[in-house]
């Protein structure tokens, strides 16, 4: 029997799992897709947030700004890239001045500091391409950005790598109270034990409170839509530039990203279905129109993706992080700023448990570091020879619009968590996320994986289940 069950792989569990490690826990974390980070983690704005738009005296406030405290400690420790380029929040009119005006009063309330008002002069000194309309903004210099997959890989990893097991493909589908913890079983009849479970199931998280009589929450989902720009264009701004909030969330925005590239979304539309994350012409066509009212400049021609992601929006308003039931955590609504917040989710679930009367014994040799995915990309040429003189497969480049080697591909496949399909490896080394999108690495990428995994070729999927690429040989 484990000491604690963590259902639900995403940035939330994967670094709840990394505290309890450190505490000494034993820990599983149950994932029901193939792979960690392939819910919200997978696709959001990749903000961390200053946290002037939460509502004071908020949970969402409270963690978002310790989160934010937090965030570039945590990145560094795990080698997740982090830059604090700030961000701003725009006005069109004298109303939505007034509405900086109080984010700022809010935001100084919660703690935030730096903030401060600019005129359009001031904006258009720190950032040219500002669109034509914006007479004012809101700067707040703590704002930041972080690739959320990475942080996710990277914290499951560490979790791993101090004990922790990972069981993917487990979709809990019932919980049994038992005389020392719980039992959960899996869709396929799988089963494991613990004494504490801990519900990040994202936008399912009220169904399995409901399973185990937890809670009476409801979460419903909010898709958002995005459009990814070549790195020619991440210089277009400097900073993450927000439009003035409403009560379906931060609006569009136009950010650099930690990679380079250009971010422009997302949408906001309420909807049922828990997994549809199909992108649609009017959304895609609303997040140009409202970007180019930020920000002039912006070269469409270079989209070379697009996607959306889901948002887990309660039923409270806040987040619900509480214990209803002996040993049975939720933590769920965690919508915007939930990336930021996921460091401090993580203490204060810890903080929670010790004040229900867990003793913990902190590991001794218990390891926060991780070596960065991109090491390799980011070495010295000197450096890059001493490796490739190690291994030679260093040296051979797969992808070429990412510039990822055979070497960077094999190490995602083996180390923790290894990745199992097409879609793992681009998560972990950024291959096939450039200009061809795949077009010219993903036969190499597969025939990586079928060798390493010790799988036929035909049998490589891109995103797990029935995703297979191929149905079979020619010759």
């Amino acid at each position: 029997m484990k000491d604690a069950l963590i259902i639900g792989a995403g940035v939330v569990g994967g670094l709840i799992a990394r505290e309890l490690t450190r505490q000494g826990l034993s820990v599983t974390i149950l994932e029901k897709m193939p792979d960690v980070a392939m819910g919200a983690t997978r696709a959001n704005s990749a903000i961390v947030h200053a946290g002037f738009d939460a509502k004071e005296g908020s949970l969402k406030a409270r963690l978002n700004v310790r989160g934010s405290e937090m965030m570039e400690k945590t990145a560094e420790e795990l080698g997740v890239r982090y830059r604090r380029c700030g961000s701003l929040v725009v006005a069109f009119s004298e109303e939505e001045e007034e509405t900086l005006r109080t984010l700022l009063s809010r935001g100084e309330r919660n703690g935030v500091k730096g903030l401060k008002i600019l005129s359009r002069a001031e904006l258009l000194a720190m950032e040219p391409n500002i669109g034509d309309g914006v007479t004012a903004a809101l700067y707040a210099p703590s704002g930041a950005i972080v690739c959320p997959y990475e942080l996710c890989i990277a914290a499951v990893g560490c979790a791993m790598d101090n004990g922790a097991e990972l069981h993917r493909n487990f979709e809990v589908t019932a919980i049994e109270k038992t005389t020392d913890g719980y039992r959960l079983t899996s869709s396929s009849g799988e089963s494991v034990t613990g004494r504490l479970v801990i519900n990040c199931a994202g936008a399912y998280s009220d169904e399995v409170a409901k399973m185990a009589g937890a809670g009476t929450f409801t979460v419903h989902p909010r898709k958002g839509e995005y459009l990814l720009l070549d790195r020619e264009c991440g210089d277009t701004v400097g900073r993450t530039i927000f439009r003035c909030p409403s009560k379906m969330g931060k609006g569009i925005l136009v950010t650099p990203t930690v990679d380079g590239n250009l971010l422009l979304g997302p949408t906001a539309e309420d909807i049922g279905d828990k997994e549809d994350t199909a992108t649609n012409a009017a959304g895609l066509v609303a997040v140009r129109r409202l970007a180019t009212e930020q920000v002039r400049g912006i070269d469409f021609r270079k989209i070379i993706t697009s996607f959306s992601g889901l948002r887990s929006v309660g039923s409270t308003g806040d987040f619900i992080i509480d214990m209803p039931i002996p040993d049975f955590v939720n933590v769920a609504a965690i919508e915007s700023p939930g990336l930021t917040s996921a460091p401090a989710i993580a203490e204060y679930v810890t903080e929670l448990l010790e004040k229900a009367g867990w003793h913990f014994t902190p590991k001794e040799d218990f390891n926060p570091r991780r070596t960065p995915s991109h090491a390799f990309r980011d070495a010295t040429i000197e450096e890059k020879n001493r490796m490739i003189a190690t291994r030679p497969d260093y040296a051979h480049i797969v992808c070429r619009c990412e510039t990822v080697s055979e070497g960077e591909i094999v190490d995602a496949i083996r180390r923790n968590p290894g990745a199992v399909d097409i879609d793992g490896v681009k998560r972990r080394t950024r291959a096939t996320m450039g200009r061809c999108q795949g077009g010219f690495c993903t036969p190499y990428i597969a025939e990586i994986l079928s060798r390493e995994l010790g799988i036929p070729y035909e049998e490589v999927t891109k995103s797990g289940g029935a995703s297979r690429l191929n149905v079979g040989r020619t010759k």
